[in-house]
């Protein structure tokens, strides 16, 4: 199944890189060394591919969350709009990640609709201490605002984030941490391209 995904006049006034639209592929069921199932989504992007796994045995409510927006042609039209990094990030500890979706609030205002139909409502919350899967390096989470408010934006973690996991209030009060549910098999230097662009202020 092949998902263009071009520039979002939804993402348009909020996105903070130059437009780096994405067409996503799913690839269909692929199987871990250890034999756990996972399932390849290919997204296409203005500099290259970039290939994750993500895993619906791990973590059954995020991963099937986002087949479902994938499936369902949902992310035409998404594109990458955050990059955090040192440079421009404040606090302590600051993290390193680069973001897309569809910008789910102004979903649920009713402002836009998705092709592929409306907006998918937001999950339960999964911790990392469940699912097993880190903030490192290579990982595919959730943003969200309150725990169970994730929906279609998504993040890839471009540096090792220990902030972002359960138990950490260092990013957020409730400790609860972001909802990790794949990794980067290829191109994590179209991620770190990304990153590098210059943010509009």
């Amino acid at each position: 199944m092949k998902l263009v995904l071009g520039h979002s006049p939804i993402l348009t006034t909020k996105r903070l890189v130059p437009g780096v639209g994405a067409m996503l592929v799913l690839c269909g069921g692929l199987a871990c060394q250890s034999g756990e199932n996972t399932v390849g989504v290919v997204l296409e992007t203005d500099l290259g591919e970039i290939e994750v796994r993500v895993y619906p045995d791990r973590a059954p409510i995020s991963a099937n969350n986002f087949l479902a927006w994938v499936e369902g042609g949902h992310y035409e039209g998404a594109t990458f709009y955050r990059v955090t990094r040192p440079d421009n990030t404040t606090g302590p500890n600051p993290i390193q990640v680069v973001q897309g979706g569809l910008l789910g609030d102004t979903l649920r205002r009713g402002e836009s609709s998705p092709p592929g139909g409306g907006p998918i409502p937001p999950i339960a919350h999964e911790t990392t201490d469940a699912t097993g899967i880190l903030n490192e390096r290579g990982t595919i989470a959730y943003a969200r605002l309150e725990p169970g408010t994730a929906d279609s934006e998504f993040f890839f973690n471009v540096a090792d984030n220990p902030a972002l996991d359960t138990g950490n209030t260092t990013r957020q009060p409730d400790g609860q941490g972001y909802a990790t549910f794949g990794r980067v098999v290829r191109g994590m230097e179209i991620l770190e391209e990304i990153r590098g662009l210059p943010t509009l202020t």
